[in-house]
């Protein structure tokens, strides 16, 4: 429910509460003025407003309407009156609507009626002109979905996402680009999305949530005038964010009856995070989540299944636009502790020939490389989908490899860099040069399960072993390491002997 695309309609109203302090002074002239820059983000003729009234230390806008058209669908969200009072501190107080609609009408008929609430809403404004800061507290601030219509018939479904106890700042910034900073904090986020198929009797999905202790903090950028109007260049014309959320808390509830099969379960997390950078010219994405449990029951499934994770977590870093000099790249992924409950242990592992200790896998790898184009640019799309490649490695490092599964253990470190200007030696790739070097420990011992489980025939196993003895070298009991070089001539040696 939340990918609907009229939930921008809620965003662009919500976004300008905002926050700070400052000493100098605003008016509740200039308080608006910033509010239709904001808003005409959105559209220069999707605001309307049917009059402004200056009456003592009041500005009054009255039946404010904000209209956004886009190639899916029409949004209209009625906002009402609003009112600025000035403070005789050079502080505005904004007065809103305790709540309003948000239509969206998209073009294959379908309608959306939405309704923005915002109970205990106190919002002040500071700052300057070029600089308005606003802070504010909420009792709730939250969204919800009240009629979808579809081919003409109403939709038996519910979505309300309320923030619980909101506080903190957002700061707006006139210029080139209309800068915003926000640091803002909830006690608790209800979520409940609830439908029942209008197509199959009996057919509905329901979830609920709740996150505790949420932040969100970021800083933002967006073009203005005519560079805002090309929607595939916002990048190319200044677009950028850096930011993200963390929370304390979460757990969630499911129930879903498909075609006469039911599957429910529970999600429940500890502490995580997200944080994203995304400019012109990089792009980095990292989230974390630890003490993950997942139990999921089934009508198709005979028994309950049950999954946790002590952390998980991906990050990705990369460069987007043409680089003169090689530029950092990166890309993480971490698997800590995921383990099973016994009853899928028994169906993968009935005699019990494997340790169930929980598994992990950590990957950790960085590098730099060229770029030969901007990859967000619209008028270079044709010229990278004619080459050969994009661009260029120059250096990759494992700075770290941890595999953990049924009682062997795998780690690894490597360091190479590429020459670009040899693609003979190793058959078209970039020559390198570098090591590798790997430890396994509990290899034989694990092929030996997997050959007693009848997983690997014996000759597959053997087949393994002598491979195993070709590239590393026995330094303990069950325990193997590995060191492969690649010198600058592009000669290969596993383990001081020439293989290549």
């Amino acid at each position: 429910m939340t990918s609907f695309p009229g939930m921008r309609g809620a965003v662009c109203a919500a976004a300008i509460l905002s926050a700070g302090t400052a000493a100098a002074d605003v008016t509740a002239a200039q308080v608006w003025a910033d509010w239709q820059e904001n808003l005409s983000l959105y559209g220069d003729d999707g605001l309307s407003v049917g009059a402004e009234t200056m009456q003592g230390d009041t500005l009054t806008v009255s039946d404010i309407v904000l209209t956004i058209d886009d190639e899916f669908s029409d949004i209209t969200a009625t906002m009402g009156d609003l009112m600025f009072v000035e403070n005789g501190d050079g502080t505005v107080t904004v007065q809103m609507a305790a709540s309003y609609p948000i239509d969206i009408a998209s073009d294959d008929g379908a309608t959306v009626k939405m309704t923005v609430t915002q109970s205990g809403l106190v919002l002040n404004v500071s700052g300057t002109p070029d600089e308005m800061i606003y802070d504010l507290t909420a009792d709730q601030y939250g969204i919800s979905v009240g009629d979808i219509i579809e081919d003409g018939e109403k939709v038996d479904a519910d979505f309300r996402m309320i923030a619980n106890g909101l506080s903190g700042s957002y700061t707006s910034k006139a210029g080139d680009l209309r800068t915003v900073d926000y640091d803002l904090a909830a006690a608790s986020l209800d979520i409940l999305a609830d439908a029942v198929s209008p197509e199959v009797p009996g057919d509905y999905f329901t979830f609920t949530g709740k996150v505790e202790g949420l932040g969100i903090k970021g800083h933002g950028t967006m073009p203005i005038g005519e560079a805002a109007e090309d929607a595939a260049s916002l990048l190319v014309n200044g677009l950028g964010f850096d930011g993200g959320y963390s929370y304390r808390s979460g757990s969630y509830l499911f129930d879903v009856n498909s075609e006469g099969v039911q599957t429910s379960g529970t999600v429940r997390t500890g502490p995580g995070s997200m944080n994203a950078i995304l400019t012109d010219t990089h792009v980095s994405y990292d989230t974390a989540v630890t003490d993950m449990n997942v139990a999921i029951n089934s009508a198709d499934i005979p028994f309950p299944i049950e999954l946790s994770m002590a952390e998980y977590g991906i990050g990705l870093d990369m460069p987007l636009a043409k680089t003169q000099e090689p530029a950092d790249f990166g890309l993480r992924v971490n698997l800590t502790d995921f383990s099973v409950n016994e009853v899928i242990w028994m169906m993968a592992d009935p005699t019990g020939a494997l340790p169930h200790d929980p598994a992990t896998l950590l990957i950790d790898l960085s590098g730099k490389a060229k770029l030969f184009f901007d990859l967000i640019d619209p008028a270079q799309a044709d010229a990278i989908a004619m080459a050969d490649v994009p661009g260029e490695l120059n250096a990759l490092t494992l700075n770290n490899l941890s595999l953990k599964l049924g009682g062997a253990a795998l780690t690894g470190l490597g360091d190479f860099t590429f020459d670009n200007t040899d693609l003979e030696t190793f058959d078209g790739m970039p020559r390198p040069t570098g090591e590798l070097t790997m430890n396994l420990k509990g290899g034989n011992a694990l092929i030996d399960s997997l050959v007693k489980m009848g997983l690997i025939p014996e000759d597959q196993a053997m087949m393994g072993r002598m491979m195993m003895g070709m590239f590393a070298r026995s330094v303990g009991d069950d325990e193997l390491s590995s060191k492969i070089e690649i010198n600058d001539q592009g000669h290969v040696i596993a383990n001081g002997q020439r293989v290549q």
